[in-house]
């Protein structure tokens, strides 16, 4: 396994974006893996599976019925080989995947794939909610990024042409969940730079990021 740096935080506080500058900077691959979650609620919703179903879930989480695809500027998914990427940031899919996310079989499912990502590369940018916590708990740095309410949610109902009070209303929701359920909770792992990026440019904190990555990574 190369190098790794993971970034966490809740939805829209800057994540991906951060993430894939860093790692353009780097020279390194970049993943999401809150793609893997999305992918499979995406799959879920498509198969009409019962998403209180942990068994059928499980099942679902090894099926060739969908797959996960790195790239430079967007982590991929598939589904029945058809690239439905665009589709996995809806927030009916962004619901699903953060009721999944409690089941630990689903999560444990999941989990060798998400680590597959740091193979045969230099380094990895691994970004999400739980990388420096349960995915990559070695990592050589860890970041959290975080928000106001407010931001977040007109960062992402800009992004997707929502209306802003309906996409807060629904993080505020995505956020209690992540933050509360048992296996894998969304917290701030030991030992990371915490940045609210409320006020902060994307180049403010991308070099912010950098500089403390590369001062771990020097070391």
């Amino acid at each position: 396994m190369g190098m790794v740096v993971t970034i966490d935080g809740p939805a829209a506080s800057g994540k991906s974006s951060v993430s894939r500058e860093l790692a353009s900077r780097l020279g390194w691959q970049w993943v999401s893996t809150g793609a893997f979650y999305r992918g499979l609620g995406y799959a879920a919703l498509q198969m009409q599976v019962d998403i209180s179903d942990v068994k059928s879930l499980t099942e679902l989480s090894y099926s060739s019925v969908w797959s996960v695809k790195m790239a430079n500027a967007r982590t991929h998914v598939f589904f029945k080989e058809k690239d439905v990427t665009d589709d996995i940031f809806r927030e009916d899919v962004g619901s699903i995947a953060s009721k999944i996310s409690h089941y630990p079989e689903v999560r444990t499912a999941l989990l060798e794939a998400q680590r597959k990502c740091s193979s045969g590369s230099q380094g990895l940018v691994a970004e999400g909610r739980d990388c420096g916590t349960v995915v990559f708990p070695e990592a050589q740095a860890k970041i959290y990024l975080t928000a106001s309410s407010e931001h977040r949610a007109a960062r992402r109902a800009a992004e997707l042409g929502l209306d802003q009070g309906q996409t807060q209303e629904a993080q505020k929701v995505r956020d209690q969940q992540d933050s509360t359920r048992k296996a894998a909770p969304l917290q701030v792992p030991a030992h990371a730079l915490v940045l609210d990026t409320t006020d902060m440019a994307l180049e403010e904190v991308v070099d912010s990021v950098e500089n403390f990555v590369r001062s771990k990574l020097n070391k």
